[in-house]
C-alpha cells in the first residue's frame, strides 16, 4: 500500500509524460530491476486468451489486471507497470497516425488490434493522473451461435426479420456485441442478403457465406456513423448493422433505413426495454417526440436487453434477457406516453409472443441449476418480488404431485360416466349429480394451475407462463 500510495503521489508532481518514470527509478533506488523485466504485451494478451479472460486492464503503478468471469484478477509473476510500459504498449499497438493524432489532441482513443495466431482485441487508451491507462477487449475468433450462447429461440426468429429495426441494450460488458455476431452469423448462413456493418471500431470479422457483409470501420473506412448512414441507403442494403446508436441524428437515419424497408440492428446502453424506448425518445427535441413514439412504433420489432450472471460453478457466466416483441398493444403502449411504463406488464404477460423479462428467465436459469439463489437475487430487477416468485414456484412444486393425483383421479370416471346411466340411477344419488359436474372443476382448475407449474420445470423461453 505504501509504495502505490508513494507512486501515485511521485506521478502526480511530474510535469511530462516521462519525468513521473525517472521519479519512481529514482524513488525506488540505483539497483532497479525494471530495466530487465519490462513489460510483455504478447505475454498478457496470451494469457487472457489462455484464461478466457474478457478483458486486459493496464494502470500504472498497478499489476497487470484480467477480468474473468467478472471479476478482475492479476497476472501471476509480473510487476507493477510503469509509465513508460503502458506508453510503449501503446506505441506498440498503435500504427494510424491519424488515430495517434486523435490520441495526442482529445488524450483518448478508440481502435482494434490484432495479434496472429492469438486474436483480435477492442482498445480503448486513456490519459488518467498524467499516464497512460489501456483497457483491452477480447474478441473471440469463433462465432458462437444462438443456441451455443444459450440465448431464447426468439432471438433467432427476430434475426429472420425482413423489415424493421431490432435493439441489443445493456450495460457495458453484457454480451451485446457477442449476440449481435451470432444473429449477423445466423442471418448469413441462413439467407442470402447484403449486409453493411458500421461500427467503431469493427470487433467481429465475418465472412461471406450466403450473404456478402461489408464491414465499415469509423475512422478507417468512414469519416463517422453520421456520414456513413448518410451513404449506406444508396449501397443497396438489406440489412444494416450500426455499432451504437449515439445521437439523434443517427437515431433519425436509423428509424428511417427501417421505414423503407430495411432491417436495422443497432445497441443502446439501457438496462431494460421500457428505458430503451424512453431513452430513443429522448434524443428528440419535445416538439418532435410525439412523431418519434409514430416512428419507433411503426418500425420496432424487438429489443433484447442482456445481463451476464456467474455461473453456479463459477466457470462462466450465463446470459439473462429481458425481451420485447412488437405486438398490437405494444404499439399503442408506445404511441401513449400515459401508457409506455406499462410495458414491464405488457412483456410478463407475452410469453406466447416470446416475451419474458428479466426475473422470469433469471428464474428459469435458478430451477435449472445454472445459477445460485445469491447471484439471482444481487442481479434481478425487483429482488423482494423475485423471491416471491421463487418461494411461489417452490410451494408449487411441493404440491405439485398432489395435484396432479386430484386432477388425474376424476378423469377415468369422467369417460364412462357417459356410458354407464344405469350406474348413475344406483342407490347412491349423490355420486351421479357430482361426477359430471367434477370434470368441469378439475377443468377450471387446470387453468391457473399451469400459471405456476410450468415454472417449477424451467420450460424453454416463450414457454414461461
Amino acid at each position: 500500500m505504501l509504495l502505490e500510495r508513494e507512486a501515485n503521489t511521485i506521478t502526480e508532481v511530474g510535469a511530462g509524460p516521462l519525468l513521473p518514470s525517472l521519479r519512481l527509478k529514482g524513488w525506488r533506488g540505483v539497483a532497479d530491476p525494471h530495466q530487465n523485466m519490462a513489460f510483455d504485451l504478447d505475454h498478457a494478451l496470451r494469457y487472457l486468451i489462455a484464461a478466457e479472460g474478457s478483458d486486459l486492464h493496464l494502470k500504472v503503478p498497478s499489476y497487470p489486471l484480467i477480468r474473468l468471469h467478472g471479476h478482475l484478477e492479476p497476472i501471476p509473476d509480473t510487476e507493477r507497470l510503469y509509465p513508460e510500459d503502458t506508453e510503449r504498449a501503446l506505441a506498440e499497438m498503435l500504427n494510424d497516425n491519424d488515430k495517434v493524432d486523435e490520441f495526442a489532441s482529445e488524450n483518448e482513443v478508440d481502435f482494434s488490434y490484432a495479434v496472429e495466431g492469438l486474436g483480435r482485441f477492442r482498445v480503448n487508451a486513456f490519459r488518467q493522473r498524467g499516464s497512460v491507462s489501456i483497457v483491452m477487449r477480447a474478441i473471440p475468433v469463433v462465432i458462437k451461435s444462438v443456441d451455443e450462447l444459450g440465448l431464447p429461440e426468439i432471438v433467432t426468429q427476430l434475426a429472420l426479420e425482413e423489415r424493421g429495426i431490432i435493439l441489443l441494450t445493456g450495460t457495458t460488458g453484457s454480451g451485446k456485441s457477442t449476440t449481435l455476431a451470432a444473429m449477423l452469423d445466423h442471418m448469413n448462413r441462413s439467407m442470402h442478403k447484403h449486409i453493411v456493418t458500421i461500427e467503431d471500431p469493427i470487433e467481429f470479422l465475418h465472412r461471406d457465406r450466403n450473404s456478402i457483409i461489408n464491414q465499415r470501420e469509423v475512422g478507417a473506412d468512414t469519416a463517422s456513423f453520421k456520414r456513413a448512414l448518410r451513404r449506406v441507403l444508396r449501397q443497396d442494403p438489406d440489412t444494416i448493422l450500426i455499432g451504437e446508436m449515439r445521437d439523434e441524428e443517427t437515431v433519425h437515419t436509423a428509424l428511417s433505413a427501417a421505414e423503407t424497408g430495411h432491417l436495422v440492428l443497432s445497441t443502446l446502453h439501457t438496462v431494460d426495454a421500457s428505458e430503451t424506448i424512453n431513452r430513443i425518445i429522448d434524443f428528440f427535441p419535445p416538439h418532435q417526440q410525439q412523431q418519434a413514439r409514430a416512428m419507433i412504433a411503426g418500425t420496432l420489432k424487438g429489443i433484447v436487453s442482456q445481463r451476464l450472471v456467474p455461473t453456479a460453478d463459477g466457470a462462466g457466466r450465463v446470459a439473462c434477457c429481458e425481451i420485447l416483441v412488437m405486438t398490437g398493444r405494444v404499439h399503442d403502449m408506445i404511441l401513449d406516453p400515459k401508457l409506455t411504463g406499462q410495458l414491464p406488464e405488457v412483456i410478463s404477460e407475452g410469453a406466447y409472443y416470446g416475451m419474458q423479462t428479466f426475473d422470469q428467465h433469471l428464474l428459469q436459469h435458478l430451477h435449472s441449476g445454472r445459477v445460485t439463489m445469491d447471484d439471482a437475487m444481487r442481479v434481478a430487477s425487483k429482488p423482494h418480488d423475485f423471491k416471491l416468485m421463487v418461494l411461489a414456484a417452490s410451494k408449487s412444486k411441493d404440491a405439485g404431485p398432489e395435484a396432479e393425483t386430484t386432477t388425474t383421479a376424476p378423469a377415468p370416471p369422467s369417460q364412462p360416466s357417459a356410458a354407464p346411466p344405469a350406474h348413475d340411477s344406483a342407490p347412491p344419488a349423490p355420486p351421479a349429480p357430482l361426477a359430471p359436474s367434477a370434470p368441469p372443476m378439475t377443468v377450471d382448475i387446470a387453468e391457473p394451475e399451469p400459471m405456476t407449474s410450468p415454472q417449477t420445470s424451467a420450460p424453454p423461453p416463450g414457454v414461461t407462463y
